[in-house]
């Protein structure tokens, strides 16, 4: 998990990072989580790979700053994929239980929010291009 959630994303960001300079333009997204801002029982691993992308996306956006790069990071809550089902080993039950009582996000509002935020500075309707999200 670590390597997934956390290395895999250094090393990547590390080697189009390069480009990105080269080109003075470009834009980083690190898919994290609300688990990374508030941790939970039973997420010790899950949720410290959160909080360690969320700080390296803050330091890569410091550390980018004057350049035309952007960073940002979206943090779903409680979003219906098949995660619950795997997590609980096949349960259809106990993954559905997951979101009872609740509107979960689905994998097209994540979509949806990733491209708001790359559709940044883009025409006059979007987000302004100095705006880090």
């Amino acid at each position: 998990m670590i390597e997934t959630n956390f290395l895999s994303v250094v090393m990547l960001t590390r080697e189009l990072v390069k480009g990105m300079m080269e080109r003075n333009r470009g834009h980083i997204v690190n898919m994290s989580s609300i688990a990374g801002k508030e941790a939970y029982s039973g997420g010790g691993l899950y949720c410290g790979t959160k909080f360690a992308l969320d700080a390296y996306t803050t330091a890569t956006r410091h550390e980018l700053v004057g350049t035309n790069i952007r960073v940002t990071a979206v943090s779903p809550g409680a979003v219906k994929t098949e995660f619950s089902v795997v997590r609980f080993k096949g349960d259809q039950q106990r993954a559905d239980d997951v979101y009872k009582g609740i509107d979960p996000l689905t994998a097209a509002d994540i979509a949806d929010n990733v491209m708001y935020a790359l559709t940044s500075g883009q025409c006059s309707c979007c987000r302004p291009a100095h705006v880090q999200m």
